[in-house]
C-alpha cells in the first residue's frame, strides 16, 4: 500500500468534545468520524484495525469449533416478547414499528433469535454440543453516549452462544470459551486480567469479564496480592469477619451531634474512628396488584460501617430485595423513622422496617448511629442488649485496599481495566422462557442449557489506546495496527536513489507479508513523521539521500527513543527479524 492511495486524514487538534485519550487519538489519527452521539463512521485507518481484531477473534473462535452466521440487526418484537426482554431491558432497547403497525427492535444482542434458531435446529441430543457465533452491528440507546467508541450508541460486538444437553455440557463449552478468550486476548498483545462477575441483565450464574487494564478504565478491577482471586467490583468479596463479636464494654448514650448528619463528622466530634460509626441506608421494595398499582410497600434499612459503601449488586441479592427495589423517600422515611436522613438509626422506629446489617457490622461491638432525634447520635450500641439480632446478615459493601483476600491468600488491591469481553453460563433462562427443547437420549424434551460468550469489537481498539499511548500519539500492538511498520523516504520527490531504496524495499516486504506502508506524499519529515507517530504504526523505517549514501538506512520501533542504523543491504531481513520477534 502506498500513501497517496490511501486516505490520511490527521488533525494537530481534538475535537472539543473529545473527553478521553481513545477519543481525542482515534479523532485526531483520523480513525473514526462522528455521525451523530455515539455515532461513528469508521475511516479506511480505523477499518483496518477493526478488521485485524474481527481476524483474530474469528481465527479462535474457529480453532474452538464455533461455527459461525450472522442475524439480523432488526428483529421482530415477538421474540423479545417470548423471553420477556422487550418489556424489561428499558430505554436502551431501541423499539420501532414497521409500516404495517407491527414492533421490531434493534439488536443489542441476540440471545432470543439464536435460540429461535436452535429450536427450529436442533431436534435431538445427537446434534449437540452446538455453538454459533457473529461478528455484527448492534445498537444501545445509551442516555449518554460518551468516550468516543467507549460507550457508543452504535457498535460491533461478536457475540457467540453455546447449546448443550445438560449443566456439564454447558459449564465444558463455557470453559472452552473462556480458554478461547484467554487465547485471543493474549494475541492482541494487551495486558489484560480475566475476573469474576456479576450476570447483570443477561442473566446466569457463572461469568467471567475480561478487561483490559488502563489508568483511565471505567471500571474497579479487584484482585488479590497473594493468589490468582480477582474480579469485578460488583462481585468482590473480602474475606468473612473471623471470631465472636466483641462483649459490650460501654453503655448506651443518647449523644448531643448539632449539625453533625454524616459518619465522618460524627466520628471527627467524637474523635472516634470511622469504623466504629454505623450508617443506615433506607430502601424500599413495592408490591403491586393485578392492575399493577402500588398495593404494599415495606422500607429496609442496610446497615453498613461508616468507611464502608453499599454495593448495589450486592443488596440486589439479599432474599426479599432480590425481586428490584428502590431508594426510600424523605416523607417514607420520616413515616417510619419520625426524622429526616442523617440521623437514622435502627433503634426506637415509628413503624417497623426489616433490618439487614452487613458481615462487618454484625459483629461489632460499642458502636454508633443515628438516635432517629435530630442532632443526636447513639453511642455504645450492641446487639443483643440494646436492640435485636439483626433480620438479616449479608455481605453488602464494597470492597477496600487492603481487605483481606477471601481465600484468604494475601490482601486485596484494586486497578482500573475497561471491560472489552464477557462470558455467561445462561443455564436455562432464555430455552424455557422461549420453550426451545431437544429430544434427549430417553426420547423426552428437554430445555437446552445456554452460555453466552461476547467481545467488543469496536471498544477494543480504543481500550488498545487507553493502555498504549504517549504525548506523540497512539503506539498500537502489532498484531492490530492498521499497518505494521511505515516506509518514510526523506526527500523521495528529489533524489531517485531514496525513491528506488524505499519503492524497492517496500516490494521486498510486501512479497514477504508483511503489512507495510510507503509514504510517497512528498511531506516534509517533520510532518511525515508526526503523522505516523500519532497514528501509532510500531515500525518504522526512514530512508534519506544522506545516510543512503554512507549503505545506512534507519529502523526506529515507536516505542524507541532513537533510531539504529543498519546496512541498506540487510534491512529487509533486520525488519523481518524485528517482527518475527
Amino acid at each position: 500500500m502506498k500513501a497517496s492511495q490511501f486516505l490520511i486524514s490527521t488533525l494537530k487538534e481534538a475535537p472539543a468534545d473529545a473527553e478521553v485519550v481513545s477519543h481525542q487519538l482515534m479523532m485526531r489519527a483520523g480513525m473514526i468520524k462522528r455521525l451523530s452521539a455515539g455515532i461513528y463512521t469508521y475511516m479506511p485507518m480505523g477499518l483496518r484495525v477493526i478488521r485485524k481484531v474481527e481476524a483474530i477473534v474469528r481465527e479462535e473462535m474457529n480453532r474452538a469449533g464455533a461455527v459461525e452466521l450472522t442475524m439480523p440487526v432488526v428483529q421482530p418484537a415477538e421474540l423479545w416478547n417470548e423471553s420477556g426482554r422487550f418489556d424489561k431491558m428499558g430505554p436502551e432497547l431501541l423499539r420501532l414499528k414497521d409500516r404495517h403497525d407491527r414492533d421490531f427492535v434493534v439488536q443489542p444482542t441476540s440471545e432470543e433469535v439464536v435460540t429461535d434458531i436452535a429450536r427450529q435446529e436442533f431436534k435431538s441430543y445427537k446434534q449437540l454440543p452446538k455453538n454459533l457465533y457473529q461478528i455484527q452491528t448492534k445498537f444501545r440507546d445509551e442516555r449518554r453516549p460518551r468516550f468516543g467508541l467507549m460507550r457508543g450508541r452504535e457498535f460491533t460486538m461478536k457475540d457467540a452462544y453455546s447449546f448443550d444437553r445438560d449443566e456439564a455440557g454447558a459449564k465444558r463449552s463455557y470453559q472452552a470459551m473462556a480458554r478461547a478468550y484467554r487465547a485471543i486476548f493474549d494475541r492482541f498483545g494487551l495486558t489484560y486480567r480475566a475476573v469474576a462477575a456479576d450476570s447483570g441483565a443477561i442473566g446466569g450464574d457463572l461469568s467471567e469479564e475480561f478487561q483490559v487494564i488502563a489508568a483511565t478504565g471505567e471500571d474497579a478491577i479487584v484482585y488479590s496480592t497473594g493468589s490468582d482471586y480477582a474480579a469485578n467490583m460488583e462481585k468482590a468479596e473480602a474475606l468473612a469477619p473471623q471470631g465472636p463479636r466483641p462483649a459490650a464494654a460501654q453503655a448506651m448514650a443518647k449523644t448531643p451531634t448539632p449539625g453533625k448528619s454524616t459518619c465522618a463528622d460524627v466520628a471527627e466530634l467524637l474523635a472516634l474512628p470511622l469504623r466504629n460509626t454505623v450508617k443506615s441506608l433506607v430502601l424500599a421494595t413495592d408490591e403491586l396488584d393485578e392492575r399493577g398499582e402500588i398495593a404494599r410497600t415495606r422500607l429496609w434499612l442496610l446497615l453498613l460501617r461508616g468507611d464502608h459503601d453499599m454495593n448495589e449488586v450486592k443488596a440486589g441479592k439479599v432474599p426479599g430485595l432480590d425481586a428490584g427495589f428502590r431508594f426510600a423517600t424523605v416523607p417514607e422515611i420520616v413515616d417510619h423513622f419520625g426524622t429526616r436522613p442523617g440521623y437514622l438509626g435502627p433503634i426506637g422506629l415509628k413503624k417497623p422496617v426489616k433490618i439487614v446489617a452487613d458481615r462487618e457490622v454484625a459483629v461489632m461491638a460499642d458502636w454508633v448511629c443515628g438516635a432517629n432525634a435530630e442532632d443526636f447520635h447513639l453511642t455504645g450500641v450492641n446487639w443483643g442488649r440494646d436492640l435485636p439480632e439483626p433480620d438479616l446478615v449479608a455481605d453488602l459493601r464494597n470492597v477496600v485496599p487492603g481487605d483481606a483476600a477471601p481465600d484468604g491468600q494475601g490482601e486485596l488491591a484494586i486497578e482500573r481495566g475497561i471491560e472489552v469481553g464477557h462470558v455467561f453460563y445462561l443455564g436455562t433462562k432464555y430455552s424455557k422462557a422461549m420453550n426451545a427443547t431437544f429430544l434427549d437420549e430417553d426420547g423426552k424434551p428437554k430445555h437446552f442449557e445456554m452460555g453466552c460468550y461476547g467481545i467488543g469489537i469496536t471498544r477494543l481498539p480504543a481500550a488498545a489506546i487507553e493502555q498504549n499511548h504517549d504525548a506523540r500519539g497512539i503506539i498500537w500492538p502489532d498484531a492490530i495496527a492498521p499497518f505494521t511498520l511505515v516506509i518514510c523516504p526523506v526527500g523521495m520527490d528529489r533524489s531517485e536513489a531514496v525513491k528506488a531504496a524505499a519503492e524497492a524495499l517496500h516490494a521486498d516486504l510486501l512479497a514477504a507479508g508483511v503489512d507495510v506502508i510507503l509514504d510517497d506524499r512528498g511531506e516534509r519529515p517533520g510532518a511525515m513523521f508526526a503523522d505516523w507517530e500519532l497514528i501509532g504504526v510500531p515500525h518504522r523505517v526512514t530512508i534519506g539521500d544522506k545516510s543512503l549514501k554512507d549503505g545506512l538506512i534507519e529502523y526506529q520501533h515507536r516505542r524507541d527513543a532513537a533510531a539504529t542504523k543498519v546496512p541498506a543491504g540487510e534491512i529487509a531481513a533486520f525488519v523481518r527479524a524485528k517482527l518475527g520477534a
